[in-house]
């Protein structure tokens, strides 16, 4: 009986009495020679799962050694020191029966040449998943209450601005990596730099990942979409049933007014659905639709050769429908989108006086819920004193309980109502009315040229849905027409206020 002895350990059981690697090479070392056994080889996995099979080395060692006919008798401690999947245990004995190889369990005192072994060890492998699936449920059920309660998991790492200490159930800021994730915010909002332009800044500066390595696209977008920075915490991200995000007991690093900004802007940046963040001079970029089709329009190269013979690149934008051929929609260059754009926007009438209507329409507004919110709160006082009245007249006997039961009823459904319009109504009152002269540039006529190219890409891309454009090139003509149809805007009072990067990194 040429027999491999196989032993493993995870790194949970290590401290555990009888699951050591050496006691268990011990007692089957004992084992063996009582039975007469010769040991060809002891195959041993230590600090390694039972979960997975195609991860453990060893004992895919012993399975090329009982193929190759070195080894006919295989000797365990125990059932789960082999495998805790049911799925894996049949396809052991399936091995074992093929290549008449014989197997022994020292603590279940199993053969497997036997019918009563085979149907034992079947059973102690269903044992062995359930323990392990009802642990699983188990740590998932703990790890759902821990976040519920406002604590991250951080089970591998802490996020980056953040240290957890062992034993510490609260995440603490690292003020030097806090500094650095208010500089990326910075650097995506304020200076309109793309995911992989912020990586190579970091990486020229030195400045390590949290597990010290380089940062890419990735780890930036994930920076700046992780809701810890804003003093959230969040549970299981990867599955849209089980996923829930809460306010977290740790303090935050970005204002909500800041990390609110940035999705809003990450939101726009995947709606305008470019291949890569445009650079400054193409502006218009994401923004431009066609007005013959409503494609999108993106960024164009024409090579020009002067009179010098100097090869130049001219910048422009073409209808993204133009390749597949269902448009015939002519290029625009970027001169022209700007003339064209700056046309429109003085036909237009006056932004200031635009938003003066607007605000003083919001004033209004909010007056009229503040008087309706007064006289709302005087009926909840009335129903208030009526319910008193009420209850005085059932302990009095005058009305019975049933009688006493409807009319609360009914004066549960107008409270009911009053309080559902309070709701609007405050919502309505707490509006800031001075968010359109704060959050836009306020003359859009006066102030386009004097705004340089990366300051005109923050308005566009904040500010503007989209610009409907068309190239018209008169017959006989090269040179086209280019006009502006439409311009959207976003509305600025739908939007809550936001404070400037620059206040936020004064914090």
């Amino acid at each position: 009986m040429r027999t491999g002895i196989y032993v493993r350990v995870s790194t949970e059981e290590q401290a555990q009495e009888g699951y050591s690697i050496r006691a268990q090479q011990e007692k089957l070392a004992d084992y063996a020679r009582l039975k007469d056994w010769s040991v060809y080889k002891v195959y041993c996995d230590e600090g390694i799962s039972g979960k997975n099979v195609t991860e453990r080395p060893a004992v895919n060692e012993m399975i090329d050694d009982i193929e190759k006919g070195r080894i006919n008798n295989v000797l365990i401690f125990k059932i789960d020191r082999l495998t805790r999947s049911i799925t894996d245990l049949v396809n052991f004995i399936e091995l074992f029966n093929e290549y008449d190889c014989c197997f022994n369990s020292f603590s279940e005192n199993i053969d497997t040449h036997t019918a009563t072994g085979r149907m034992f060890i079947k059973f102690m492998g269903i044992i062995a998943e359930f323990e392990r699936e009802n642990i699983s449920e188990r740590s998932k059920l703990g790890f759902e209450r821990k976040v519920k309660e406002g604590y991250t998991l951080a089970t591998r790492t802490a996020s980056y601005g953040y240290d957890r200490t062992p034993g510490n159930k609260v995440q603490q800021i690292n003020k030097y990596e806090a500094q650095i994730v208010l500089e990326v915010f910075d650097m995506f909002v304020n200076k309109n730099m793309a995911y992989l332009e912020i990586a190579q800044n970091l990486n020229e500066r030195n400045i390590k990942t949290k597990e010290k390595g380089k940062w890419h696209s990735r780890s930036i977008k994930n920076m700046l979409t992780n809701c810890n920075h804003v003093g959230n915490v969040r549970y299981a991200t990867k599955d849209e049933k089980r996923n829930f995000e809460v306010e977290g007991v740790h303090e935050a690093i970005v204002s909500k007014e800041l990390y609110e900004e940035t999705q809003d802007l990450i939101e726009k940046i995947a709606v305008k659905s470019y291949t890569k963040r445009p650079k400054e001079e193409h502006y218009y970029s994401g923004v431009l639709i066609c007005d013959k089709c409503e494609g999108k329009l993106v960024t164009h190269g024409d090579y020009k050769v002067l009179e010098n013979g100097e090869r130049v690149i001219k910048g422009g934008y073409r209808c993204s429908n133009y390749l597949r051929k269902t448009c015939n929609a002519s290029n625009v260059s970027h001169k022209n989108a700007d003339l064209a754009f700056s046309a429109y926007i003085n036909d237009i009438p006056d932004f200031n006086a635009i938003d003066d209507v607007q605000i003083q329409e919001k004033e209004n507004e909010q007056k009229r819920a503040i008087e309706a919110i007064a006289e709302l709160n005087k009926k909840l006082d009335k129903f208030e004193e009526r319910e008193k009245e009420i209850l005085n007249l059932y302990i009095a006997h005058t009305i019975n309980f049933e009688k006493y039961n409807k009319m609360q009823n009914s004066i549960n459904d107008e409270k009911e109502h009053i309080l559902v319009e309070l709701e609007r109504l405050e919502n309505t009152e707490s509006e800031d009315v001075e968010v359109a002269k704060k959050d836009i540039i306020k003359n859009l006529k006066e102030n386009w040229d004097l705004l340089d190219k990366l300051q005109r890409r923050q308005f566009l891309i904040k500010c503007v849905d989209n610009i409907r454009i068309v190239n018209e090139v008169p017959e006989g003509k090269k040179k086209g027409i280019t006009t502006v149809t439409d311009i959207q805007f976003n509305n600025p009072l739908e939007r809550s206020k936001r404070k400037s990067i620059k206040t936020a990194l004064l914090r």
